[in-house]
């Protein structure tokens, strides 16, 4: 049967399903660099280069096998710009029986696949994406009849199912969670490792080259592009994080420095989130690493925990969810994305330097992430859509399966405490604690009202006074009402001014 292999920029894995009876004599593998999918919001240009320069070294890979790749090119004239619009013309290319795709990971993707076997009229076979650890189904029956859908829970299930860093039905070491040992601030004079840096070969210089011409309005610089783009890369990127960052990972994933990008992350989920990679080759190497005695228990657990557990979670959850999940808006946020998301302009240390680090690199820890772009959205009542379409446009590794729950339900509580089961609102004591962010910072986070006051710590009470009918029963916000309860009437009416003085400077439309 002759088959049109259709295969997506996040599907660059030799073990695709798409791909698993692939027949050199009979079938065509088609990648598609679509313009739509390069706009459908404004991604950063090293997301743009990471996944076009992998998509075409994958294509070679193929190639080199012996297998037929029809490969349209971005610049290819008659590019129609859509899967649909490609899908079409290579139709009526190659006369064959049948289409072939793997499950796509995005909701409007899938969506958009239902509708090829009609307009086409050829059958279209979507098969499950089995590169996950837990299928969609699997999930599904895990989440049915539950009260609630905590990770926690169904993270203990995966390592049952899997076997990893279990003894028995025990986990290993006595304990699930090692968590409070992985919150350590990093030490003034901590060495830290370099950043692995992949030198772009002349393929990856062409995109780059493509890329400045045609969203050269997009935000993100693109000199200091240095991701891995082929399988081998991303296995070297691998090794690399074995051997510098998982060691001390564990007690410093969710510390914070000045002008230090990386500390000990592994930077992995782009490789992940594209195929280069698989998760399960990922954690076993990690459990390889504390077999063998080269990182610790608590270091490998919370690495697990963020692949085995967090990253198969939000996925369950997205396609649970999905397509009304987006929708939800708990808090009424409604307030604009402020500018400074887009240039970095602010008085505000932690989050200027945060998204510098963003436009240069196209990456932000998870921390910085949850704790400070996410966590000040919260605080200021930002629409919630607006803040997804940023967190999808700027990270290397987003991906709507992946990127609209943590932003959506972990930072923003947009769900209503589907995903977490309280807000993860902060004041600027935490940032403090956990980074050294605030030293020259224009503002002061022991203050707490008037001239020089962190905002982090107006907006947090704000924020509570504004939301306590629908917070003040949850028992994990017992102590923060306690202490709000306390205030003197007229503390909570200057905290009230103080919170709309700064908030009144932030609405305006980003660009």
């Amino acid at each position: 049967m002759k088959t049109i292999r259709l295969v997506l920029g996040d599907q660059l894995s030799r073990s695709l399903s798409a791909l698993r009876d692939l027949d050199p004599t009979r079938d065509v593998v088609l990648m598609v660099e679509a313009h739509a999918e390069t706009t459908y919001v404004r991604h950063h240009r090293q997301k743009i280069v990471l996944v076009l320069s992998a998509m075409r070294h994958f294509a070679e890979s193929l190639r080199a096998e012996g297998f037929r790749v029809d490969y349209v090119r971005l610049d290819d004239a008659g590019n129609s710009g859509s899967f649909t619009g490609e899908l079409g013309r290579a139709l009526s290319r190659h006369p064959v029986d049948r289409v072939v795709v793997t499950e796509p990971g995005e909701w409007r993707v899938w969506d958009l696949m239902q509708t090829w076997g009609h307009e086409f009229g050829i059958p279209v076979e979507i098969r499950e994406d089995d590169r996950f650890l837990c299928a969609r189904a699997e999930f599904a029956h895990w989440a049915q009849g539950r009260r609630g859908l905590r990770m926690e829970f169904f993270y203990r299930q995966m390592r049952r199912k899997t076997g990893w860093l279990m003894n028995g039905d025990q986990p290993a070491g006595g304990r699930w969670n090692y968590d409070a040992e992985n919150r350590k601030a990093l030490p003034p004079h901590l060495a830290l490792p370099p950043r692995q840096r992949f030198i772009p070969d002349a393929s990856t210089r062409e995109v780059m080259t493509l890329v400045e011409q045609r969203f050269s309005d997009h935000f993100g610089d693109l000199d200091s592009f240095g991701w891995a783009v082929t399988r081998e890369e991303a296995l070297a990127a691998l090794r690399y994080f074995l051997m510098n960052g998982l060691p001390r990972f564990g007690d410093y994933q969710d510390a914070m420095k000045s002008g230090e990008d990386w500390l000990f992350h592994a930077a992995l989920s782009p490789y992940l989130n594209i195929g280069l990679l698989l998760p399960a080759e990922v954690c076993e190497a990690a459990l390889d690493a504390y077999r063998q005695g080269s990182a610790p228990l608590s270091a490998v657990e919370g690495f697990l925990r963020q692949i085995l557990g967090w990253r198969e979670y939000v996925r369950g959850i997205y396609w649970l969810q999905m397509p009304a999940y987006a929708q939800t808006n708990f808090f009424d946020a409604h307030r604009p994305l402020p500018a400074f998301y887009w240039t970095g302009e602010t008085a505000m240390k932690c989050l200027r330097e945060t998204i510098a680090a963003t436009r240069r690199n196209a990456y932000a820890h998870h921390i910085q992430r949850l704790m400070l772009t996410g966590n000040f959205a919260l605080l200021a009542g930002i629409d919630p859509a607006r803040v997804e379409e940023w967190y999808l446009a700027v990270y290397a590794d987003a991906f709507e399966w992946v990127e609209l729950p943590n932003t959506h339900g972990m930072a923003l509580h947009a769900d209503g405490g589907l995903l977490g089961s309280k807000p993860y609102a902060a004041s600027g004591a935490y940032i403090h604690r956990m980074s050294n962010y605030c030293t020259g910072c224009a503002y002061d986070p022991k203050i707490k009202l008037g001239s020089g006051a962190c905002p982090f710590n107006i907006l947090y009470w704000y924020f509570l006074m504004v939301h306590e009918a629908r917070l003040a029963s949850n028992p994990r916000m017992v102590l923060p009402y306690r202490t709000l309860a306390g205030m003197t009437a007229d503390r909570r009416q200057a905290i009230r001014q103080d919170a709309m003085a700064f908030l009144n400077g932030l609405d305006r439309p980003s660009p």
